[in-house]
């Protein structure tokens, strides 16, 4: 689930900027070592010019009005500047107190929430409350979105930790706290994010088709966010091509099922469901994470 991003061209461009850079200096490897440690060089003397350059204009900027401190960080490009020169305003409590916020309605929508317990030297401690109400695959989304966010924020984290709380045994769901824990028991690994800029052109309940990674995925607009699932019917395994909405209900039009589009597609009647893909404003640019499980 995101919220529609405002998003310029330049913001599209310098995001991949980082990867244009590796693919130069993988390509002056051709020269010899010589030539990449040259490259390398350069990038790292550019790279702690601007840096330099930027420290002392957040110095006079925010001596002249604090209140910029804030309008900086709301900006994806400055944000993702200061934290690679160690200049963000926040401590890493308050970076990754706010990327979870930033989750928690997405979290929410498959039955659970997310809770800072501490930040340990580069390991983070969470705890999941609440439960999952779908299937164990929409787990996978619920990492891939809580551990893209805290990295984002935080790079100079190392770890994250689950931190398990004590369980209800008479609950017949999925336990939230332990959904990143069955996550890798079950040997699932996140996937590549891919922007997916044309989701922005979704209008307020338009369902649209979108091939991302080589994986059919079906997308749907409500309310202002935007949910995401896989083509393929939970109950009778066939494409959702055509699927229309009303109200939150997503109808099969092969075998006439629905499915909740809000709440990680469950099944509206039975045991059936869609499998989650996970959808996240990244850098200004709504995207869509793709599992290995999901791709394969």
């Amino acid at each position: 689930m995101a919220h529609r991003p405002d998003e310029t061209q330049d913001d599209a461009q310098w995001r991949t900027a980082g990867d244009r850079i590796q693919t130069l200096l993988d390509a002056s490897a051709a020269g010899g070592a010589v030539a990449r440690e040259r490259a390398e060089q350069l990038v790292r003397e550019v790279t702690d010019l601007y840096g330099a350059g930027l420290e002392r204009m957040m110095g006079l900027a925010i001596a002249a009005n604090p209140a910029l401190a804030e309008a900086f960080t709301r900006d994806n490009l400055v944000a993702s500047l200061l934290l690679v020169h160690g200049l963000h305003p926040h401590c890493v409590e308050r970076r990754i107190s706010d990327a979870l916020d930033s989750v928690r309605p997405y979290l929410g929508s498959h039955g659970g929430d997310v809770s800072l317990l501490e930040v340990d030297g580069d390991v983070v401690r969470l705890q999941f409350s609440g439960s999952c109400k779908s299937c164990p695959s929409s787990a996978v989304t619920l990492e891939l979105a809580v551990e893209d966010a805290v990295r984002a924020a935080a790079p100079e984290i190392s770890s994250i930790e689950v931190v398990t709380a004590e369980k209800d045994s008479s609950s017949e769901v999925i336990p939230a706290e332990s959904l990143l824990n069955r996550v890798h028991a079950n040997g699932h690994r996140p996937g590549s994010w891919h922007p997916v800029p044309e989701l922005a052109e979704l209008r307020d309940g338009e369902v649209g088709g979108f091939l991302v990674a080589g994986v059919t995925v079906l997308a749907c607009r409500l309310g202002g966010n935007v949910f995401a699932y896989r083509d393929r019917c939970g109950n009778c395994t066939g494409s959702l091509a055509g699927a229309k909405i009303d109200g939150a209900a997503l109808r099969c039009p092969r075998c006439g099922a629905t499915f909740d589009a809000v709440h990680a597609g469950a099944g509206v009647e039975g045991t059936s469901h869609l499998e989650p893909i996970p959808v996240l404003v990244r850098e200004g640019v709504l995207s869509m994470a793709v599992a290995e499980a999901v791709a394969r």
